[in-house]
């Protein structure tokens, strides 16, 4: 079982357009075609590296790879020189796709159409594609992504050919982040177009929605803040827009809230997975979303900070720093298991004797099966011999009506073991937001420092670099 499935079966189904960009569209028998040529040119190397942006290049890469039977390999396009050279040393024999040749994947043959080929014997443990991981609390590690584990999230999240034949679907996040690859998967299967923007911006994206008539789109949350900053009043104008569905890290509640408002009328999905996870496992529904924004209790309304409960085929399960199966509401480590889990990198597998992946996020499951995650459990600060959350007072923090941005991280401590530092975007005075912590939480969790910034450092999807901030701040500390 290859990929490429997917894409016969769309092309099978007629002509709908199924990608858009830069004011192009191809239709699935034309990305068949192009794929099929892209195969053949393929078959002598080892691997299809991809260091272009969004482009119509990218889904022809994607499958002409699959037709080969060689992995799909997209890169962060910005890497330096001697970050893009370790990744090309791991890949030795690899064609390396650059922008600059990415317009020749889209040349048809004069006529128009090719020729099928012959899609190598291949089995569903094949390797189809290689990401590299953020490496926000490590170096970035090679995620192996099996056709098996792409198959199976897909089948198991959408209908073939469900889509209505005007829908459309927006993809802004970058073409080597798993949403990215698995939102044209799932798109193309359920038979919705997909309309590429290759560099975000706030107010291209609203634009791009108006004019392309998008009904569906995916964020990361620094996207969905810009978003909903660019909106003057209380309307965002964009009467198409039936989902909005955002992920990939942490999202302020504050910017949800903001965000349900602006878009009255849309359905809002907060999906939570990883690129080891082939990705998402678990998604907050539009039905959860105004739930919550409409409760009257406290924990009615903190079911707005879950990320949802688990997909089809998926099982999650929080477990104790001694192995055992936390109670509900109890906080431990987040493991999950399932047909689309891979959990394994260039080194090997992760997974346990029993096929769970430990995601290294702590969380807690309540009693509906909801799931709040609380960070990376490298995240946790120990002070004083308490485990706390960054995740708990940064939420406070950002409540905060002069805060923008936050985040708490442990300095060393010479008495307490590390001492609490909350780094903000925004403006206030130190000691009354430290007591505005004080208020809501208890001392024990007040940052004993605060420190404002221009802004945080992230990664080009949004995801904090705490281990860069970390040793900024040991640095400026030393």
């Amino acid at each position: 079982m290859n990929i490429t499935m997917v894409l016969e079966m769309a092309a099978s189904a007629g002509d709908r357009a199924v990608a858009t960009a830069h004011g192009r569209s191809l239709t699935a028998p034309d990305l068949l075609g192009l794929a099929r040529r892209a195969g053949e040119r393929f078959r002598q190397h080892s691997a299809v590296l991809y260091l272009g942006a969004n482009h119509l290049a990218y889904p022809v890469a994607l499958f002409g790879a699959a037709v080969a039977g060689v992995p799909f390999i997209p890169v962060n396009y910005r890497l330096g020189e001697r970050q893009l050279e370790v990744i090309l040393a791991r890949h030795p024999g690899a064609l390396v796709l650059r922008p600059a040749e990415l317009d020749s994947l889209l040349e048809l043959p004069e006529g128009g159409a090719v020729e099928p080929v012959e899609v190598p014997e291949q089995d569903q443990d094949s390797v189809a594609v290689v990401l590299y991981t953020s490496g926000t609390t490590a170096e970035p590690k090679a995620a192996m992504l099996r056709h098996r584990h792409l198959i199976t999230y897909v089948l198991n999240t959408q209908e073939f050919l469900s889509a209505g034949e005007q829908d459309a679907s927006l993809v802004a996040v970058p073409p080597y982040h798993v949403a990215g690859l698995m939102n044209l998967l799932t798109n193309l299967y359920s038979g919705r177009r997909v309309v590429y923007l290759d560099a975000f911006d706030a107010a291209a994206w609203l634009e791009t929605v108006r004019q392309e008539q998008v009904t569906h789109a995916l964020v990361v949350p620094t996207m969905l803040a810009r978003i909903v900053s660019e909106v003057p009043g209380e309307d965002a104008d964009a009467p198409s827009l039936r989902s909005l569905a955002y992920g990939g890290a942490r999202t302020p509640r504050t910017v949800v809230e903001r965000a349900l408002r602006v878009f009255p009328k849309t359905g809002f999905v907060n999906a939570y997975g990883l690129t080891e996870t082939a990705s998402s496992v678990a998604v907050l529904g539009p039905e959860d979303h105004r739930t919550a924004l409409a409760a009257s209790d406290l924990a009615g309304r903190d079911r707005l900070s879950s990320v949802g409960r688990a997909l089809p085929g998926i099982e999650i399960q929080i477990r104790t720093e001694d192995g055992e199966s936390a109670r509900a509401g109890e906080t431990g480590l987040v493991f999950v298991r399932g047909g689309q889990i891979s959990g394994e990198y260039s080194g090997g597998s992760a997974l346990d004797a029993e096929g769970w992946f430990a995601t290294r996020d702590r969380g807690r499951l309540d009693a509906d099966g909801y799931l709040f995650i609380e960070g990376r459990a490298d995240d946790t600060i120990i002070r004083g011999g308490e485990n706390i959350a960054p995740a708990e007072i940064e939420d406070v923090l950002l409540a905060h009506p002069g805060i923008v941005e936050a985040a708490v991280i442990g300095l060393p401590d010479p008495e307490w073991g590390q001492r609490i530092v909350a780094v903000l975007v925004g403006s206030g005075d130190p000691a009354e937001i430290r007591q505005w912590v004080k208020d809501r939480l208890r001392s024990s969790k007040t940052p004993d420092a605060v420190v404002f910034r221009p802004e945080l450092p992230r990664t080009d999807t949004g995801k904090l670099l705490r281990r860069t901030l970390l040793a900024e701040l040991e640095t400026a500390h030393a």
